[in-house]
């Protein structure tokens, strides 16, 4: 039989299916990202494995470890070895040699060398990654981890998979977020106060008109706004605000229906809402606007040299307005109709662009730096997503642990579903105690689970009393069974946990979607899970 042919991906459609979530813009981010992952067992295996396929510049593997039988039994880049050639070999060589066959376009090297000791003895040997994933590390040397990290402004991922249970946690002084993403947000249509082209355009379409052709398809936008200034004009120049007043005002729009299988007016009716709703801007933006950050300098980063151009705009341009966006929504209309919204909408959205860029050159120069540093395409950007702006700020690894918000985790400890959460997360401290003390893991050998239970719970009692939380009781059942855990890395966990930390990775180094804002526990006893926000 003849061999098949391979089919060589193209760049542009290699990616293609991930493109449309994140855009060439993320893309590009990602391939020029640098990622250093601590510990290439199954968990860090499976998040890297996952970066590697989706094109992330290069890996670094950093472990001293070697291919051991158990790797053959749950590592995904180990096991493939069906004779078993890799055994007693390098398992950073090993991993890094199967990383390369899921995708040649990207770099991957390994050093032979304990995660451990190189934080204690090369901690400038992170400074050049763009973030590190640390995976399996004990609490000692992870907070030493991040202390490094933040010095050097690098984002750090931690991932521990153990027995049933399992955590991610991000930790990175301050991640800006532009293209935040949510997944239901409302269109911005300014049909609360319509600009002048859009009156004029409504203006120019008699939606009293009997021409049954013409009154199906007027687009809901011109019917709200123009029954809008009619409900004002009654009402002293107010839109409707209460609930009776919000009855009355659909009342009006299903009055002007010449029949009842208009879409359009249906349309108009469902989305009547949006002419009463609050103009302003969100108590979010706001607190970003009044941001500190925001009187920018020199130093500043792109991100609030922005910021800094839309408070301006707001005071002036906008008038009391973000940028707007320049999208509107499907809708019943003819053809005609809506291409000419589209174009007022789209006009209107480049207008305040160009407002922002000016403004923006001027700040530039005003700090000092090249009025062309930063892009139009960043600036259009950043309109387009004015009202969807973020800013994740973390606390340190050593402020969680040594003084959590009590407030938060009393609320944890009270609640039902994430007292369990809560539970795991005291527990995994407490395992490192426990190992601290005497060199290994609680439940590694069988004849000492009876002593090791005890042994847990008082380090579980100690983490408890150093968080200020005297009196807090555990679950027995569960010291049992972390005990029973024994520190296994189980397989389909550390793929569920190894996924979700090469999801926060993807988030951070694009700058899309918000990343998680605070710990991330899986519960695989319940299959549930829980951000416990410390």
């Amino acid at each position: 039989m003849a061999a098949a042919a391979v089919a060589v991906a193209e760049p542009k459609t290699k990616y293609d299916r991930q493109l449309r979530i994140w855009g060439d813009q993320g893309q590009a981010a990602l391939e020029k990202a640098s990622i250093c992952l601590l510990n290439s067992g199954p968990t860090g295996t499976e998040a890297l494995k996952n970066l590697v396929l989706g094109g992330i510049g290069s890996v670094t593997v950093v472990d001293g470890s070697k291919v051991e039988p158990s790797d053959l039994g749950n590592n995904f880049l180990c096991n493939s070895r069906v004779n078993k050639e890799c055994l007693g070999q390098s398992r950073a060589q090993s991993v890094c040699s199967f990383l390369q066959e899921l995708n040649d376009a990207v770099k991957v090297k390994y050093v032979e060398e304990s995660p451990g000791t190189m934080i204690d003895t090369n901690p400038s040997f992170f400074s050049q990654f763009t973030v590190v994933i640390a995976t399996q590390l004990p609490e000692s040397s992870l907070l030493k981890l991040d202390g490094i990290c933040r010095a050097a402004d690098i984002v750090l991922v931690a991932a521990r998979s153990y027995g049933l249970t399992g955590l991610v946690r991000v930790s990175v002084k301050e991640h800006c977020v532009i293209e935040s993403k949510p997944d239901h947000f409302l269109d911005d249509l300014r049909l609360h106060n319509p600009w002048t082209e859009l009156k004029q355009f409504a203006k120019s379409i008699d939606i009293c008109d009997k021409d049954p052709v013409v009154h199906k398809h007027t687009p809901y936008i011109v019917i709200l706004v123009r029954l809008a200034e009619k409900w004002a004009d009654a009402h002293d120049g107010k839109l409707p605000s209460t609930r009776q007043e919000k009855r009355e005002f659909k009342d009006l729009i299903r009055a002007h229906m010449l029949n009842v299988d208009e879409e359009n007016y249906k349309e108009a009716v469902e989305s009547s809402y949006k002419v009463s709703v609050t103009p302003g801007i969100s108590t979010e933006i706001r607190q970003i606007i009044d941001d500190s950050s925001s009187e920018v300098n020199l130093s500043s980063s792109d991100f609030w040299v922005l910021v800094a151009a839309l408070k301006e705009f707001i005071a002036n341009e906008g008038n009391g307005d973000l940028p707007l966006e320049g999208t509107i929504p499907d809708m019943t209309s003819q053809t005609e109709y809506y291409v000419s919204l589209q174009k007022i909408y789209q006009a209107k959205a480049e207008t305040d662009c160009l407002a922002m860029e000016h403004r923006v050159k001027n700040i530039l120069k005003r700090i000092g730096r090249h009025p062309d540093s930063i892009s139009r395409a960043y600036i259009k950007t950043f309109c387009k997503n004015a009202r969807k702006l973020r800013v994740c700020r973390y606390r340190s690894m050593e402020e969680e642990f040594n003084a959590p918000v009590i407030s938060e985790v009393q609320k944890y400890f009270a609640d039902e579903d994430s007292c369990f959460a809560m539970n795991f997360y005291i527990l995994l401290r407490a395992v490192d105690r426990l190992a601290a003390n005497y060199s290994r893991l609680p439940g590694i050998f069988d004849s000492e689970i009876d002593e090791d239970v005890p042994r847990l719970k008082v380090a579980a009692v100690s983490v408890l009393s150093d968080m200020g939380l005297n009196g807090t009781s555990l679950s027995e059942d569960l010291v049992t069974e972390v005990c029973r855990f024994a520190g296994a890395e189980i397989h389909p966990v550390a793929a569920f946990i190894g996924g979700v930390a090469s999801q926060e990775v993807i988030k951070l180094v694009t700058k899309q979607f918000v990343p998680l804002m605070g710990t991330f526990i899986f519960n695989g006893i319940d299959l549930k899970s829980q951000v416990l926000a410390l």
